[in-house]
């Protein structure tokens, strides 16, 4: 299973596109309310994966450049997004995103800040973001409250090969603020959840770079689980999986 962050995703790309959490619209009144982002601003979306925060920003009338190193994930995002004129994806890390100096007015990193190296990434944003600019930090966070949602996440605790070692979980609210420091930093909480039958579970699970694939000796077993899961659990064939959105703002 690959293990180098630029490319885990690559094999899970569609999955990916299909199965993983969007982001609710209220964050963008939030941002123009907020912190004053009107839509003339140019928005910067380092790991940008498959385009998922980026058409967030599109539907809303901003310029996105989209930075990802994974060419299958890159790829993609210009298939999905090119029908928006003001889109653009280039080849580029946290670290090292080939923008220009004081380019963009906010930057926005969404289920990707704990893949980045912190000390190299705070010199890259500095480097791009214009005076007064923005940093956006954005997880879904999938909760475990309900008797399913706890249970599914014992099940990846179970198969996942190194999802507690890779959880954004690990990267704590003062992690994140030491990355601001001195600024401070502004922590904003939306709901979200999904609602799946069994097709959508299973590829919601597999969209996950640290669970088996069809490929892996575990996958069957793991499958066998989470059929057994949906059927303890499911409510007119269906089950939901809530999350948090989380929105770690400040300037640099």
């Amino acid at each position: 299973m690959p293990t180098n962050s630029t490319t885990r995703f690559s094999n899970r790309v569609e999955d990916y596109v299909k199965y993983r959490p969007h982001y609710p619209e209220a964050i963008i009144t939030f941002l123009q309310e907020q912190y004053h982002l009107t839509t003339d601003k140019i928005i910067a979306d380092i790991g940008a994966g498959t385009g998922i925060s980026a058409e967030l920003f599109l539907k809303a009338g901003y310029k996105v450049i989209a930075v990802e190193p994974n060419k299958e994930m890159r790829e993609k995002s210009i298939a999905l997004l090119n029908k928006f004129e003001k889109f653009n994806a280039v080849d580029g890390t946290a670290e090292n995103s080939s923008l220009q100096d004081k380019s963009v007015d906010a930057i926005i990193a969404g289920q990707a800040f704990h893949w980045f190296n912190v000390t190299e990434t705070k010199i890259e944003f500095e480097r791009i973001l214009k005076p007064n600019g923005i940093v956006v930090l954005i997880w879904n966070e999938r909760l475990a409250l309900s008797d399913f949602e706890k249970e599914y996440d014992n099940l990846i605790v179970k198969h996942g090969t190194d999802y507690k070692k890779i959880d954004h979980r690990n990267i704590s609210a003062d992690k994140i603020a030491a990355f601001f420091h001195p600024q401070p930093m502004q922590l904003k909480i939306f709901a979200n959840k999904q609602v799946f039958d069994f097709e959508g579970l299973k590829g919601r699970l597999l969209s996950s770079s640290y669970m088996p694939t069809v490929a892996d000796s575990g996958y069957a077993k793991m499958i066998t689980d989470l059929q057994q899961l949906f059927e303890k659990y499911k409510e007119n064939e269906t089950i939901t999986i809530n999350y948090e959105t989380k929105l770690y703002v400040s300037k640099l």
